[in-house]
């Protein structure tokens, strides 16, 4: 169960981006009125903003 956790912890920013950073984009586009670019729905345009921002965080190891 420890195993499990640590590699949860490891990814925590990139999880964090998908639970969290992803719905939060797609509902600031809808309340805005904005649609995605590309033609995307939302909540995908929220995955990939939300993914590469806890990608990088991971990768920096820190948000700001």
């Amino acid at each position: 169960m420890e195993a499990v956790l640590g590699k949860l912890e490891e990814y925590g920013a990139v999880l964090f981006g998908i639970g969290f950073m992803a719905p939060l984009i797609a509902q600031s586009l809808a309340a805005a009125g904005l649609a995605a670019p590309f033609g995307l729905p939302n909540i995908v345009f929220g995955l990939a903003v939300g993914i590469t921002l806890g990608l990088v965080a991971k990768w920096r190891r820190r948000w700001l």
